[in-house]
């Protein structure tokens, strides 16, 4: 007998990750787009046109819907954990976006609330799931490189703007966007925590009230230092949005990833711009196809509740650290 599709739905798409998501939830055979609810009912209609499925008139009742398995929660980072905390009451499984929270306190209660509810907190971390990072982990898990020695990263981006920048809603900004990506695919390869952080964070390329520019030292427990750019460091003419590198150094070597280098590169007499088409695997539907898989025979989720507080924790301690100008221990209060 075939499994029963995972029913999921969408609390929220004001996160730019949300569109891809849908359409992998949409167009999957182990899943159903059951509907979208949102603050804002224009884009929850206009969502809902766009993926054939159901605009719900607010959040309750989208939970209150009685074939709907879980969620997936893409709402400005500070409201996390109001919806988090909604959904796990009314029993559905959590696939919450990045960061996962933006205090450790919001993080600590919503992994509680799940915990209490007996449900599931997944955290978007998609870049597990691109094809030559697994291939990195593989390597690297296999001991053909040996041990690690050190580690070097980039998420550096556009400026995307709107609600990213007003840190009542997003809670930080470069830093606070960028960190967690890159800070998780480390602690992945590692199994390892970050014990101290130090950042240098500034304002330096938009001169406005929030980051842009923000550069990691993380030291970890096992003595394996990294370095990070998680910096809105791309102009507006950049072929494309951003990038996901890692160099990983080894006492054997050096072991080079770039997520984003298969691509197609577009000149476009209509836009008069030069633009990048990514192509290959697709890491945000294996985001999703772990998560139902996980829903439907009950194992735990892949990428925790916790896993997203570790990497929220590092960018929080970031903006501490660049503010006392002095490293900062984890865990972070």
């Amino acid at each position: 007998m075939s499994q029963r599709p995972v029913h999921i739905g969408f609390m929220s798409f004001a996160h730019m990750h949300a569109a891809s998501y849908a359409h992998s939830v949409a167009t999957r055979p182990d899943t159903v787009l059951v509907g979208i609810a949102d603050i804002n009912p224009s884009r929850a209609q206009q969502m809902a046109a766009q993926f054939g499925t159901r605009a719900f008139a607010d959040y309750d009742t989208l939970l209150a819907h009685p074939q709907l398995d879980a969620v997936v929660i893409c709402s400005e980072n500070v409201r996390h954990r109001e919806l988090t905390e909604m959904a796990a009451a009314a029993g559905k499984h959590i696939l919450c976006e990045k960061p996962l929270a933006t205090t450790v306190a919001d993080g600590e209660a919503m992994i509680a609330a799940c915990r209490n509810a007996g449900v599931q907190l997944m955290t978007a971390f998609p870049c597990r799931y691109s094809p030559v990072m697994q291939r990195m982990k593989a390597m690297l898990d296999s001991g053909d490189a040996g041990e690690i020695v050190a580690i070097r990263g980039t998420n550096r981006g556009r400026n995307p703007g709107g609600w990213f920048i007003d840190k009542a809603a997003s809670g930080g900004g470069a830093t606070m966007d960028h960190t967690v990506h890159v800070t998780d695919l480390m602690r992945w390869m590692l199994q390892d925590e970050v014990k101290e952080v130090y950042a240098e964070i500034s304002n330096g390329i938009s001169h406005a009230d929030f980051d842009d520019v923000g550069f990691l030292s993380l030291t970890f427990r096992n003595g394996v230092f990294g370095t990070l750019d998680a910096s809105w460091s791309r102009p507006k003419s950049f072929p494309t949005w951003g990038d996901v590198t890692v160099e990983v150094v080894t006492e054997r070597g050096t072991v080079s990833m770039d997520m984003f280098a298969q691509n197609l590169v577009l000149y476009s007499d209509k836009t008069n711009s030069v633009s990048w088409h990514n192509w290959g695997g697709n890491m945000d539907d294996g985001l999703i196809a772990a998560f139902a898989k996980a829903i439907a025979e009950g194992s735990p989720v892949p990428i925790t509740g916790e896993d997203g507080l570790r990497a929220a924790e590092v960018a929080l301690a970031a903006y501490r650290s660049a503010e006392i100008n002095l490293p900062v221990a984890l865990p972070f209060k």
